[in-house]
């Protein structure tokens, strides 16, 4: 492979100890300068270095080293993004010095150093340092940095390491960082501009702040907070201190993900970071606390101990997906986040059910593919196997070879199989085996089970959500069996290691039901037999939520690949009518919007939105609009999921004449005209039917709205409108740039999901669609999902459009998402076509 290939991997002939630089900005020209001394150790004598730079102009190259100075000339290599030093004699083994002095540009999109309104920032994974200075830039090669900025005077700066030193030169205000623990360059991370921040504290011996621009400081304590209250559970976890020194938190304005974990400087899209707990509603408080505490868990697992090469970002990104929702929930038991954890678990079954779906851990031959990689197979499965296997091992053997893991490899990088054989050591079972057989396999198991007196027979293949696909593959699945009997309820653990499999329960008189899929930790589908489905259902009260969940998310699987029918699945959703979870009734709600959305016709549309009433609006009108004394979280949570039922689904017309005067009076000022539960759901329903005044007051106030939350609803309220010339004023919204980057593809999403707006965005998509990639280009996760919005659509005609158009106009950076929207529009078109007729006949019958 030469040098300017696009798989090219930097040589180990010559590693980075120490990287000490220099960064001169020029915020006004959106330009820099850079000089910096590389200290090298050369592993064996070499006549060339070769390091990765992207849009910079090395101006001057010179090594140090054995005793003399050897000038380099430059040779770029655009495919590989990569700079060829050549030397004009060989460079002994041993170690050198390289010095170096280049210029560049901020990016006009979301990564490398860009401009965010008033902020300058960075946002370097997977591989946009680059794009700053020359560097080696692969996660393999680990060194010191210590950096100096020279920025304009009065704006603050920011980096990994604590200031150490701050005096003004010429026209900039020189800051010198303190030099950082052993990095990829992936984590390295600058912030420049006017923010402030809350006061210094103390967690567990670590200094925290949290930052944002002047006028949301009111919206800094909840994050901090956060970050005060998980460091020290995160700490006493691994065994191990935090190893940064200090702790920055920071809201960049447009940002691309939901945060960064840069070592010592996590940067967050606003709205992971700052709100108003007396205002944000609990759905929003823990997505925060969740995002903060998956970036200080990172601070250990990827950033003390990183991984290899980008095939094992999931080791990265399962882990601190797992982690923060274990934390928060020792942190806040009541808020119940593992039933959030299974809503992204949810995600990842439905993608992983896919032919385009990929393993978690799968070959990535460069930094493009890895970003590709940022997805819910990545995350969430990963995360789910993680907690299945805890599950297995138990908690203590599980935390003793995380600890043994983060000791043996400190400072230094590592792969999967270098957990799973800590975990091994801990817990003397053979954990690659079982582990490889999951993160190398693609795909999950339906296991179908049985009940012949208390003796249960099992079997499992490869689920596929396309009807009539299966497959051979079989996974070591670790079930959790519980059961009812006269005694109460009881569970118990059995490793499935082949395609069938039986086990004998020890039931105290007849087994009353059965799920096997106990506390609904395990990553599969479960058939029942008709039977127990049919003891399930009588059995509800008896299941634990999460469980409830489960059993209603299998079956609308198993409807969708064909192999139960949806008259059924409807039948069990009548039998959850008294449901008082909110989290079990948010999963009932999101199934019945699909069947609203997609398929129902005509008067049966009308139909089925009475029927949702029917079963919904009574309990609503008992709660009330307003929250009474002694009412908990989870009944607030209760009242909106029963609002987003009765409003958003059936479109009760009882309900909708109360909600619009409450959203003005909230539009107006009085934010406790409405529980913040409920605002969310109120706007988006009273946008749907709004007026020119409605619109044009939300067009107004979302740029200007500094809870980052609120801004988000009222624009992407925007999209909901569904009178046709407000519909047209949305969409120009979006040819006019009047959408920040960051918003773009949740904007587009909403618009195709939006009946009366669908035919309309989906042409102006295609005649925009070489201006919209070009916006996007400079945010390839942001590319990504707008590809995915596509998704939205809904006709056999729209699903051969899109297949004949992304042929015509293919995304190269979006390969996997083209797929795999593409596979999902047709398996959602093939559905509606088969059940429309089907859920016509069961409405009527009702």
């Amino acid at each position: 492979m030469t040098t300017d290939d696009r798989n090219f991997r930097l040589p180990r002939d010559v590693l980075p100890r120490r990287f000490q630089a220099t960064l001169t900005l020029d915020i006004d020209a959106r330009t820099f300068t850079g000089e910096a001394e590389l200290a090298l150790s050369v592993e064996q004598p070499v006549r060339s270095i070769v390091l990765h730079a992207v849009d910079l102009a090395v101006a001057h190259a010179e090594v140090h080293g054995a005793g003399r100075v050897a000038q380099a000339k430059v040779r770029v290599q655009p495919v590989s993004e990569t700079v060829v030093l050549d030397l004009d004699a060989e460079l002994p083994a041993g170690e050198a010095r390289l010095h170096l002095r280049w210029t560049g540009r901020f990016t006009d999109g979301l990564r490398g150093l860009y401009l965010a309104g008033s902020v300058a920032a960075t946002q370097f994974e997977a591989a946009d340092a680059r794009r700053v200075c020359p560097c080696f830039d692969e996660p393999g090669f680990k060194c010191t940095w210590a950096r100096t900025v020279k920025v304009p005077p009065g704006l603050v700066a920011l980096s990994n390491g604590r200031v150490l030193a701050e005096e003004l030169e010429g026209l900039h205000r020189k800051v010198r960082f303190a030099e950082t623990e052993v990095l990829p360059s992936y984590l390295v991370a600058l912030v420049v501009g006017p923010l402030v921040s809350t006061s210094e504290e103390n967690a567990a011996g670590v200094p925290v702040r949290t930052w944002c621009l002047e006028e949301k400081r009111a919206l800094l304590d909840f994050g901090q907070q956060t970050a005060l209250a998980v460091l020290p559970r995160l700490q006493d976890y691994f065994g191990l201190p935090y190893a940064f020194g200090k702790l920055d938190q920071v809201g960049i304005p447009d940002f691309e993900a939901g945060a960064m974990e840069n070592a010592g400087l996590i940067t967050y899209r606003e709205v992971a970071l700052l709100l108003d707990p007396a205002t944000a509603p609990l759905a929003v408080q823990k997505r925060v606390a969740e995002v903060v505490t998956h970036e200080l868990a990172h601070q250990w697992f990827g950033n003390w101990v990183t991984m290899v090469w980008w095939d094992d970002l999931w080791l990265n990104e399962a882990f601190a997906t797992w982690m923060a929702y274990k934390i928060v929930d020792g942190w806040r038991p009541g808020w119940r986040v593992w039933l959030d954890f299974d809503s992204g678990k949810a995600t990842a079954l439905h993608l992983d059910a896919l032919r385009s779906t990929h393993p978690i851990r799968g070959t990535v031959a460069n930094a493009a593919e890895a970003t590709e990689s940022f997805d819910a197979i990545t995350y969430e499965k990963g995360g789910a196997v993680l907690r299945m296997i805890e599950g297995f091992l138990g908690e203590e053997a599980f935390r003793t070879g995380i600890r043994d893991y983060m000791r043996k490899h400190a400072r230094g990088n590592a792969v999967a199989d270098d957990l799973w054989s800590a975990l091994a050591r801990a817990s003397h079972v053979p954990v690659v085996e079982l582990a490889n057989a999951w993160i190398r396999q693609s795909g999950y198991p339906v296991v179908s089970v049985t009940l012949d007196g208390d003796r249960v027979r099992l079997s499992q293949e490869r689920f596929f959500s396309e009807p009539g696909l299966t497959g051979t593959e079989t996974w070591p699945v670790p079930l959790v069996l519980a059961w009812g009997d006269d005694r109460g309820r009881h569970t118990r653990a059995f490793l499935l290691q082949g395609k069938t499999g039986e086990v004998t329960l020890e039931a105290a008189g007849p087994v009353r039901w059965l799920d096997a899929n106990g506390g609904s930790t395990g990553f599969y589908r479960v058939a029942y037999s008709a039977e127990l489905l049919a003891s399930l259902g009588k059995s509800l009260r008896a299941l634990l939520p999460a469980e409830r969940i489960g059993l209603l998310a299998d079956q609308w699987s198993l409807v969708r690949a064909g192999r139960a029918h949806i008259s059924d699945f409807l039948d069990l959703v009548l039998a959850y009518g008294d449901e008082t979870d909110h989290a079990v009734l948010d999963e009932l709600v999101g199934r019945l919007a699909y069947v609203e959305a997609r398929l129902v016709d005509g008067d049966d549309q009308e139909r089925f939105r009475r029927l949702v009433e029917r079963l919904f609006l009574p309990r609503l009108q008992q709660m009330g609009w307003d929250p009474v004394a002694g009412e908990t979280d989870q009944d607030r949570l209760r009242r909106a999921a029963l609002l987003r039922a009765a409003a958003g689904v059936a479109r009760a017309k009882s309900v909708l004449s109360e909600t619009g005067p409450r959203v003005d009076r909230v539009l107006n000022g009085q934010r406790t005209a409405l529980d913040p539960n409920l605002v969310d759901t109120a706007v988006a329903v009273t946008a749907r039917d709004g007026d020119r005044q409605l619109f044009d007051h939300l067009r107004a106030a979302f740029p200007g709205e500094p809870d980052p939350a609120v801004k988000r609803r009222y624009l992407l309220a925007l999209t909901a409108f569904e009178r046709t010339e407000l519909v047209e004023q949305a969409q120009a919204l979006l040819l006019e740039n009047g959408v920040p980057l960051q918003d773009l593809a949740s904007y587009v999403h909403g618009l195709l999901a939006n009946r009366a707006a669908r035919e309309g965005s989906w042409s102006m998509l295609r005649d925009r669609w070489t201006v919209l990639m070009e916006k996007t280009a400079g945010a390839p996760m942001l590319l990504r999902r707008v590809v995915e919005a596509l998704g939205n659509l809904r006709e056999r005609r729209h699903l051969d459009e899109a297949r004949a158009f992304l042929a015509s106009h293919p995304v190269p950076e979006a390969q996997q998402a083209m797929a795999q929207t593409l596979e999902r529009l047709a398996q959602d078109v093939a559905l509606r076509e088969r059940l429309v007729p089907e859920v016509s006949v069961w409405l009527r019958g009702r």
